[in-house]
C-alpha cells in the first residue's frame, strides 16, 4: 500500500470496487485513470477535486484517509475514516494521562526533547556556521527538565525554535529573507516552504496513529479543541526537523527549490505546483528511506519510524515501559 498525490483537478469517484479518477487533457478530452483501492494507505489531494459520498463509504469501509490541501498548497482537513482499531482501555488511559498534571507533563518534555535533540543534531552538522545558536540551544535543552507545567516548557520550545529558525539564513547557501516564523498566512518564501512541509508531517503523523489504539484528539503537548488531531501536532515535534527541515536544506542548498518555485506576485509566499510536486516527491521518498535500527537491529524506513514512536507511547500509557521519545543517530 502506498500513498497517491493528486495534483490535477478533476472527479474522484468509485468505479465498481476500484476508484477511478477522471480528469481533461490538454486538448479537453477526459482521461480516466483507474486506481486499485487495495494499493492505497492514504489519498493527498491538492487540485480541485468532486467527491461524493459514494465514494467516502467505499473510502471508510478500506481504511483510507483523505487530506485535502487547498489552492495555496496549505492543510485545509482529513477525511478521518471510522476508528477500526479502538481498544477501550488505551483511550481510558490516554485521557487519564492527559487529566493528570505531573503524568501530562512527563510525556509532553519527552516531545520536546525529541523535537531539540533533532534540532540540535540537524545544526551540529553545520556548526562552523552555528556555533552560537547552538551553544544557547544545547543550554535551553538541558534546562527543559527544570520546567513545571506546560505554559513553561512551550516557552522553552518557542525559544529553541526560534534561534533555529534564525540559523537558517546560515545553512541555506540561498539568499532568503527570513527574519521569524509567521504561520497564518506565510508571508514569505521561507515561511511558505516550512508551513507546506510541517503540513505533510502533521497528515504523516496522522495516518500512522489511526493505524494504532490512539486516540488523536487527546494530546498532552497541545491543548486538545475542537476540530483539530492535536496529538499528531504533538509527535510531529519530534519529526519536523527530520523530515521537514532536512528537505528544507538538501532541495535548496542544492539548488532544486529555489524563488522561481515561489508565486512573485505573492512575496513568494505560494508554494507553486511545479515546487509542490518536487517536494512531495522528495518527502515521500524520504519516508520510504530505510535505516539500521540499533534496538531493533533491523532497516526500518522513515514512515515505520513514526508508528514505532507511537507503540512506545502506547506501551507507556498501559504502564509497560518508559516512553522515551525518538533519538535520531544518523
Amino acid at each position: 500500500m502506498r500513498d497517491y498525490y493528486i495534483f490535477r483537478s478533476g472527479r474522484l469517484a468509485r468505479q465498481d470496487n476500484t476508484l477511478m479518477l477522471s480528469h481533461d487533457d490538454e486538448n479537453g478530452f477526459e482521461q480516466k485513470v483507474p486506481i486499485p483501492v487495495e494499493d492505497v494507505d492514504s489519498i493527498f489531494i491538492f487540485g480541485e477535486m468532486n467527491l461524493n459520498t459514494k465514494l467516502l463509504n467505499f473510502l471508510n469501509q478500506h481504511n483510507v484517509m483523505v487530506h485535502i490541501y487547498n489552492y495555496y498548497g496549505f492543510y485545509a482537513g482529513s477525511f478521518y475514516p471510522r476508528e477500526f482499531l479502538n481498544a477501550g482501555d488505551v483511550i481510558v488511559r490516554q485521557s487519564a494521562h492527559y487529566l493528570d498534571n505531573e503524568k501530562r507533563l512527563r510525556i509532553a518534555k519527552e516531545f520536546i526533547r525529541g523535537a531539540g535533540y533533532g534540532i540540535i543534531q540537524n545544526l551540529k552538522r553545520y556548526k562552523e556556521k552555528c556555533a552560537e545558536p547552538l551553544e544557547k540551544i544545547e543550554a535551553l535543552f538541558e534546562n527543559i527538565d527544570n520546567q513545571h507545567d506546560i505554559p513553561s516548557l512551550m516557552g522553552i520550545e518557542g525559544n529553541i525554535r526560534d534561534l533555529y529558525y534564525r540559523s537558517f539564513p546560515l545553512i541555506i547557501n540561498q539568499k532568503i529573507e527570513f527574519e521569524k516564523r509567521v504561520k497564518n498566512p506565510p508571508d514569505n518564501m521561507m515561511n511558505a516552504f516550512i508551513s507546506f512541509m510541517n503540513s505533510l508531517v502533521y497528515t504523516a503523523v496522522l495516518k500512522e496513529i489511526y493505524r494504532t489504539q490512539l486516540n488523536p484528539t487527546v494530546s498532552f503537548l497541545h491543548e486538545p479543541s475542537y476540530r483539530r488531531f492535536s496529538l499528531a501536532l504533538d509527535v510531529a515535534e519530534i519529526f519536523k526537523p527530520i523530515f521537514a527541515d532536512r528537505i528544507i536544506f538538501s532541495l535548496m542548498n542544492n539548488n532544486q527549490i529555489s524563488e522561481k518555485h515561489f508565486d512573485k506576485e505573492l512575496n513568494y509566499a505560494y508554494l507553486l505546483e511545479t515546487g509542490r510536486k518536487i517536494v512531495v516527491h522528495e518527502f515521500d521518498e524520504k519516508l520510504n528511506t530505510t535505516v539500521y535500527h540499533k534496538q531493533l537491529k533491523k532497516n526500518v524506513s522513515y514512515r515505520r519510524m513514526i508508528r514505532l514512536e507511537l507503540y512506545k507511547l502506547i506501551k507507556h500509557i498501559l504502564g509497560e515501559d518508559e516512553y522515551k521519545s525518538l533519538r535520531i543517530w544518523w
